[in-house]
This record gives structure tokens, C-alpha cells and sequence, in this order.
């Protein structure tokens, strides 16, 4: 369980990075610390890319269905302005953000601010994803957060895509990605709901 930390004459602000794979609790996590923030009668301010209209056009939505007010936002740059007489900014799926994020969080930090970040590490193939290695470089708390393989029932650290799209974004839900371990991702489509086959270890 993250709790927020408290430096005495601590004069910056900082970075806290939230990764993992789809359906890991990466925004639940967000959520959570941003609520937190603001029983403390904090000024909090959530974002998130203009891109993610999955739930909802003005709310951060787990997949669990929690929720929290948000404004959408088309580049990073916006942030600077947007956080004026905030203490805290909560950003949620960093990976679709532009390479900007990373300086543009340092800049909000150095402010003062504390910046909370949620995202995938890693796409589909299993590579960096996004800007996130840059934020991870940068923050001064990282926590990774796991889903859990339908198929062995391991810690799942990878998407897997279950269609054939090799786009690297592409928006969705559990009808085009599961979690899955090392092991069962690297397995591939041996393991696809269609194929019939679940016994790939």
C-alpha cells in the first residue's frame, strides 16, 4: 500500500509513476491516491488524452467502474496552464500522451506539485510503451501494480492482444486484450479463446 510521503523542508514537488499491464488496477490506484488528496483538502486535478473516450469524455473510469472528474486534454503542454493553484495533478493512461509528458511533469514538479501518473509500460508487443520509460527514469516513487493470467493464474505483466490489428494503439476492453504472465504471453496464440487450447504449459 503506497502512503504518501512527508519530508520535512522538502522545497519541489514530485513524480509518482503507476505501471503494469491492462486490468492491474493502475487507475484504481490513481483514484485512490487522488480521493486521498483530497480528504486532505488538497487542490487536485485529474487528466487524461483526448483519445480515451471508452467510458466517458469527462471522467478517469476504472475497470472496476470507480470514477473520478477529469478534463481531456490533446498535449502535454496543456498541463502547465491547466495547473494553476493546484498542489496535485493526477494523469491517467500516460502511454497515449506525446513525448513532451516526461519534461512537462518535471516542470510541474519543480513547481511544487505532486504529480501522479498511471499507465502501461508495455504495449501489446511487449515493448516501452509511450513516453512511461522516460517517466519512469524521472519519478522518485514507481509502483507496479499486477494483473492476474486467466490461464495459469501467475502475476500478469503483459496485454495481450487477442486480434490480429497490429496497430499500436487500439483502444479496448477485455473482448481485444487479456493479462498474461511471462510464460503465457510469449505462447502466444496457442493460448486464444478461439484456438480452443488453454493447456500451453
Amino acid at each position: 500500500m503506497f502512503l504518501e510521503p512527508q519530508f520535512r523542508g522538502q522545497r519541489s514537488g514530485w513524480i509518482e509513476v503507476i505501471c503494469g499491464s491492462m486490468f492491474s488496477g493502475k487507475t484504481e490506484e490513481l483514484i485512490r491516491r487522488l480521493k486521498r488528496a483530497k480528504i486532505a483538502n488538497q487542490r487536485v486535478e485529474i487528466f487524461k488524452p483526448q483519445i480515451d473516450r471508452r467510458y466517458s469524455e469527462s471522467m478517469v473510469v476504472s475497470h472496476d467502474a470507480n470514477s473520478i472528474h477529469s478534463t481531456s486534454i490533446a498535449h502535454s503542454n496543456e498541463l502547465i496552464a491547466l495547473s494553476e493553484g493546484v498542489t496535485v495533478v493526477g494523469i491517467d493512461e500516460a502511454q497515449f500522451f506525446d513525448e513532451d509528458l516526461p519534461e512537462n511533469c518535471q516542470k510541474l514538479a519543480l513547481r511544487g506539485l505532486r504529480v501522479i501518473i498511471a499507465g502501461l509500460d508495455m504495449d501489446f508487443r511487449g515493448k516501452p510503451f509511450g513516453p512511461i520509460p522516460q517517466l519512469l527514469a524521472v519519478a522518485e516513487y514507481i509502483t507496479k501494480v499486477h494483473a492476474i493470467c486467466p490461464h495459469c493464474g501467475n502475476l500478469a505483466v503483459h496485454s495481450y492482444r487477442l486480434t490480429a490489428n497490429e496497430e499500436t494503439v487500439m483502444l479496448g476492453e477485455k473482448d481485444l486484450y487479456e493479462p498474461r504472465c511471462r510464460t503465457c504471453f510469449h505462447l502466444g496464440s496457442v493460448l486464444d479463446p478461439q484456438s480452443g487450447k488453454t493447456d500451453g504449459h
